[in-house]
Parts: C-alpha cells; structure tokens; sequence
C-alpha cells in the first residue's frame, strides 16, 4: 500500500508530491492535462495587492515556505525556476504616490513597500510620477516548472496520463483501492475539475477566466516587472509576457476577442512603443468566493483530501498549502479556520 494517490499535477499537486516524497512517502500522481491554469499562469508572487495597497494574506508565512520549495527544486534539477525580479508600481499622480507612502508606514506592509520612490527611465514608457517598487516579488518559469516535474515523475514510473475515474474508488477499512492501487489516502488537486468531483464539487469553486499575451516590443527597455492594470514582465530578446484578465462568466481556457481588445488597450495605457501579439492563451484560475484556499479532510471518508482553490497566487500558496495539509494528515496539526474547506460545511449545515 502506497502513502498517497494524488490526483492532479498542476502547482498544488507538484507541490504536496514532492513534500511526501522528501518524507519517504510512497505516492502515485494521475494528471489528464484537462486543467492549464498552473502551466500558462503569470507566475508573478507579490505580498503586496497594488490595487487597495494592502498585505496579501499571510505573505511572510508562504514567501519562506515558497522559497524554501523552489530552492529545493533548483537543486533536484539544476534549474532555476524562480527569478527575483523588483515589481514596480507606476503611479498616474501625485495622490496615488502620497497613499504608497501611507501605506509603507503599516507595520503589515512596511518590509514589502520601498519608501524611495524610483524614476528609472525606461524607453516606451512614460512614468512622470514615477513607480514604487515592492521587495520581495519575482517569477517562477510555471511551464518549465512543470514540464521538468512532471518528467520526473514520469522517469520514476510514478505518474499515470490518464483520466481519474471516482466511481472506481473502493472504500477499504484503512485506505483506498483504485485500478489495483491501494493507497492510504487520495489528495484531489484538481484546480478547477474539481467541479467534476462528486466528493467536493458542492464547494463554492467559482473559477476566474484569465487570458495573458506574450508580445514582441524591441524599443521597451525593461529589466523590472511593471504593473498597473496588467503587468508586464521581461522575458529577454524584445519578448515580454503580459496579462491578465479577469473574467467570472467565461468557464473556458480558450482565447476570446474581448479579451484580445482589453489586454491590447491596457498595454497601450502603460506603453507608448510599438508591439505585436506573439501568442495568446487562457485558462481558468481556481478562485474562492472568500479568496481562501480549500484545505483538509472530507467529513465522512477520512481516505479523502482537497489542496485546492489557490486562485491567482499559486506560486505563493502551493507550497504552504501542501505543507499545512500533510502535517495536518501526518502529525495532525490542525488546519487554521482560514483555510479549512469545512468553513463551508459549517454554514451548509445551518
């Protein structure tokens, strides 16, 4: 019998694999590829919302976690994965540079909130205001992520390419038996097919549609992400990655023309260069109606567990989330309130 079946290799899933087996847990991963929304995601991790100038929640927690995850990946596979990279925030005026200031004097966001207002020039933008530049933010290559974790997996014998079937989950008196595996517990990270579980699809998994570009600009001079209403991130020879959209009625991860227009008309609010499409893609985030994660064990089958509902931060919210999850499942330390699924069921039930 096998530690831990998990259903799902996009960044939870990769995430709560490589913790069990750095424990010496024996696992197996199913991924169908049906969801992509971890694969053609920004990657961006920033502690700070720029829109309100408030702490993403519990930032410091998961920046340590996370960076403590991807170093150990660096490692496994020689690779970086995670780019630091300062994120500026071009101001429109002199009052949206007066409320950075009030913002840097919190205590929550005073380690994330420069107090030295930048005024780098770059070619193809135009920034009289100048930006304010939040510390501790970059990227991580989620495509190269994932394309090298799952090819480990796959050299391992440890991931099957195939559809997750529920009706074949048999119930054993200590685990689960499926297609001949027996494992002791079923970690669903299933993003946004979670709608397809019978086990947890009654979550209130809203699922937000994003759509990004890559563009070529060969005059945007860019060595920082700049963000506004979209961010633009340097990917090196005139490329820059640029999104995203938010869209709460599209349930697809196909490219729409509307959201073509909006990126393209955002994009020329921030740069005054010339740029081409190069490609455009789409995917649908695992967001939550409290914009918490959905976290820990179902109220009947104690085999069964949900990592799911990281929403637009994954980066940030894998590895602290898979972590809180196992030692919850291995030394059962208990869940916050915050993040347990169960805060849902609570309410159903009255």
């Amino acid at each position: 019998m096998i530690d831990y079946l998990i259903v799902g290799a996009g960044l939870a899933g990769i995430s709560f694999a490589d913790l069990a087996l750095n424990n010496n847990k024996k696992i197996v991963v199913f991924e169908n590829n049906s969801q992509n929304s971890s694969r053609i995601a920004g990657g961006l991790y920033n502690p700070v919302i720029l829109k309100r100038f408030t702490e993403v929640w519990d930032a410091s927690s998961q920046l340590c976690d996370m960076d403590d995850f991807y170093n150990s990946l660096r490692n496994k596979f020689s690779v970086a994965f995670d780019t630091k990279l300062p994120i500026y925030r071009k101001f429109f005026s002199i009052e949206e540079q007066n409320n950075w200031f009030l913002a840097s004097d919190k205590k929550s966001l005073a380690p994330f909130l420069s107090t030295t207002l930048q005024f780098k020039k770059y070619n193809g933008i135009d920034a009289p205001f100048g930006y304010g530049e939040v510390l501790k933010t970059g990227y991580v290559d989620t495509s190269l992520l994932l394309e090298h974790y799952r090819g480990y997996l796959l050299s391992r014998s440890l991931l099957f390419q195939q559809e997750f079937k529920y009706d074949d989950i048999v119930f054993l008196e200590e685990g689960i038996a499926y297609n001949g595996i027996k494992a002791k517990h079923i970690i669903f990270a299933e993003g946004f097919g979670m709608h397809q579980n019978p086990y947890f699809n009654y979550l209130p998994l809203d699922g937000t549609k994003g759509e990004l570009f890559i563009i070529k600009a060969p005059n945007l001079t860019l060595d920082v992400i700049v963000n506004t209403s979209v961010f633009i991130l340097p990917l090196g020879d005139g490329l820059f990655k640029v999104g995203a959209t938010y869209n709460w009625k599209d349930k697809t991860d196909l490219p729409t023309s509307d959201g073509k227009e909006e990126l393209i008309a955002r994009i020329k609010e921030i740069i005054s260069c010339e740029f081409e499409v190069i490609e455009h893609f789409a995917g649908v985030r695992p967001t939550v109606r409290d914009r918490r994660p959905l976290v820990g064990t179902h109220d009947t089958y104690s085999q069964l567990h949900i990592l799911n509902g990281l929403g637009t931060r994954g980066v940030m919210l894998g590895p602290s989330m898979a972590k809180a999850l196992y030692n919850n499942i291995e030394h059962q330390l208990p869940l916050s309130d915050e993040i347990n699924w169960n805060r849902y069921l609570k309410k159903f039930r009255k």
